[in-house]
């Protein structure tokens, strides 16, 4: 059943009456922690009225009306709406690659808003890893060498054991020494998402990661991002508006006209798509 949210209320479990953020001094004892403490400690990003809009006067988009959001720890979210619904504006802000006309975005308990330019590069490099449609691996590395540029490009050291698991994991070990241009697409993707978690980030977005894929490439890269959250605690949040791909998440959320309008747990393929119907997807 479609789980129908208030603006100020996108995950009941979490958000407490009288404080958007959950913070207030009324939050009451839940064990050994108050509930404000419980929510930060799960959250790995959350967005608190935010709004985006492109243009001024009359010609001004809104395409992101405040919104309100958490995607937890070591889950599996999927973003979903109709063309236009603000659902990747909505992710670049959360991520850092955009700036929110207004409201506040946070990567665990550190705002967005208010680090510059290279605490914000620092915290994207460290903490968030990104899987996008189009690969974007730079065409005169070779695999290996796409898979670990975000620690080459500051000197790190990669963990030969982790990378090991990673290409072996996403069946690419024979083909690091190939350049993009002579992998298939759905090879491509692969480095990608090893790119992603080669320096263990706790959270990864991924925008329509499967857009450029066929069916069994689809079904190779969503196994395993929900590999990655289920045994590893990475939390994922995908863009994407397939409904077979968001049945791999354990939550869907629902944008229309860049506000949130639902969300669905343990979805099925035909669930989500039922929703979208009525959306006008």
């Amino acid at each position: 059943m479609i789980k129908r949210l208030s603006p100020l209320a996108s995950h009941p479990r979490y958000w407490l009456s009288g404080s958007p953020r959950g913070l207030g001094g009324g939050a009451r004892q839940v064990g050994p922690v108050t509930y404000g403490e419980r929510r930060r400690s799960s959250c790995a990003a959350r967005a608190v009225e935010v709004t985006k809009i492109y243009g001024s006067g009359e010609t001004a988009v809104r395409a992101v009306d405040g919104v309100s959001i958490e995607f937890e720890r070591a889950r599996f979210t999927a973003v979903m709406g109709p063309s236009g619904s603000g659902k990747s504006t909505l992710m670049h802000c959360m991520a850092g690659l955009d700036a929110p006309t207004s409201g506040h975005t946070f990567i665990g308990d550190e705002e967005l808003g208010l680090l510059n330019d290279t605490r914000l590069t620092d915290l994207r490099r460290d903490r968030i890893g990104f899987v996008f449609q189009s690969f974007n691996l730079v065409p005169t590395l070779t695999a290996a060498e796409n898979i670990t540029l975000p620690a080459d490009l500051v000197g790190s050291t990669v963990d030969r054991d982790w990378l090991n698991y990673l290409v072996s994991n996403l069946g690419i070990a024979d083909r690091l020494s190939h350049r993009p241009s002579e992998l298939s697409g759905g090879q491509q993707q692969r480095v990608a998402c090893a790119r992603a978690l080669v320096r263990r980030p706790e959270l990864i977005f991924a925008d329509e990661p499967t857009g450029n894929l066929d069916s069994n490439a689809s079904t190779g890269v969503l196994t395993f991002l929900r590999q990655a959250v289920r045994d590893h605690g990475h939390a994922v949040v995908m863009v994407t508006h397939d409904p077979k791909a968001a049945a791999y998440a354990e939550r869907v959320v629902f944008l229309a006209d860049g506000r949130i309008v639902g969300e669905l747990l343990a979805p099925t393929s035909d669930a989500v798509l039922e929703q979208m119907k009525r959306l006008g997807a």
